[in-house]
């Protein structure tokens, strides 16, 4: 039975991949598309989001544009790792998917309440602003919802700070409320997404493959592994959003742990942590756990088959 998610985020490289591997796995269905304002501002996500699923000839998937700015704090964008337009380093086509007129909360609600009770999965893969609005706006949903699995945080690194993770850091509100709400929530942090590095032989296992979605898979790859190069120090990329859907599809290739995780709001050099307390063992009513482990040729396999299977269908439509 496959496995049914809204996918929250703000393309971005990863974001794209993420999208592409939900779209092109047999084990899950994509039920709805929601974009924030984070690695770009919300008008270039969603036209990223929108040519993402033009590319891939996902044309029925519900999308809506949902909050272009944190709870409390202004943006910040990620432009030093995604360029300007969030995409930079690829052609994107005009996109022929039409936009949902609802704003992206309301279509998260709209899904979850429409679905049978613990079927809809929740993916965020940019900051926290939707899902936490979704869940002030229509607390009813955070019952019926199966868990949310959100790429952010981390247990024992940083990126956007020595200890705070972008997508939580830059708005630490949101991500205090969903992380403090009773409800299933399995943290894909930096600890698992920095060893899902983009190398050269992930890179010819995609070249292999020879479909034009290929090549645009490369074309991000290409402009991600440069731009963390020289933003972060890496060597390849780590393609981060997607670890948080693999863990949906075969929950055995990312490795957690039941811990208590609470976000920091207030500290002056620690604002965004996500401080998991692992003093004691997790109490009984522990909703939260952290990814710490990752069978990255298994991603991979995922990703590239979800690639494979898209290009291919492309190819013969």
């Amino acid at each position: 039975m496959s496995h049914q998610i809204i996918l929250d985020c703000d393309p971005g490289h990863d974001d794209a991949i993420a999208l592409l591997l939900a779209l092109g796995n047999p084990d899950i269905e994509l039920v709805a598309v929601t974009t924030v304002g984070g690695n770009a501002a919300l008008d270039q996500v969603t036209r990223n989001a929108l040519a993402v699923l033009t590319m891939a000839g996902a044309t029925e998937v519900p999308i809506a544009a949902g909050c272009g700015r944190p709870l409390l704090r202004p943006i910040e964008v990620a432009a030093d790792v995604h360029g300007d337009s969030g995409l930079d380093g690829v052609v994107l086509p005009q996109p022929t998917v039409r936009l949902d007129p609802r704003h992206g909360v309301d279509l998260i609600i709209d899904t979850v309440l429409a679905a049978a009770p613990k079927t809809i999965t929740l993916v965020p893969t940019g900051p926290l602003t939707n899902i936490a609005l979704a869940i002030r706006k229509e607390p009813r949903i955070v019952d019926r919802v199966a868990e949310v699995v959100l790429m952010g945080g981390g247990v024992h690194v940083g990126n956007w700070s020595a200890v705070a993770e972008f997508n939580v850091k830059t708005d630490p509100e949101a991500a205090r409320i969903v992380f403090e709400t009773a409800w299933p929530v399995t943290m894909v942090g930096l600890d698992v997404t920095h060893q899902a590095l983009a190398t050269d032989a992930v890179a010819e296992r995609v070249k292999a493959l020879g479909t034009p979605l290929a090549e645009f898979v490369l074309g991000l790859f290409a402009f991600f592994r440069q731009a963390y190069r020289d933003a972060q120090g890496f060597d390849f990329p780590p393609v981060h959003d997607p670890v948080a859907v693999a863990r949906v599809i075969d929950p055995s290739i990312v490795g957690t742990v039941r811990v208590p995780i609470t976000v920091e709001t207030v500290g002056e050099q620690t604002l965004g942590m996500t401080v998991a307390d692992f003093r004691r063992a997790a109490p009984p009513d522990c909703h939260t756990q952290a990814a710490l482990t990752l069978a990255a040729d298994r991603f991979w396999d995922l990703v590239i088959d979800a690639i494979d299977r898209l290009g291919k269908a492309r190819d013969h439509a």
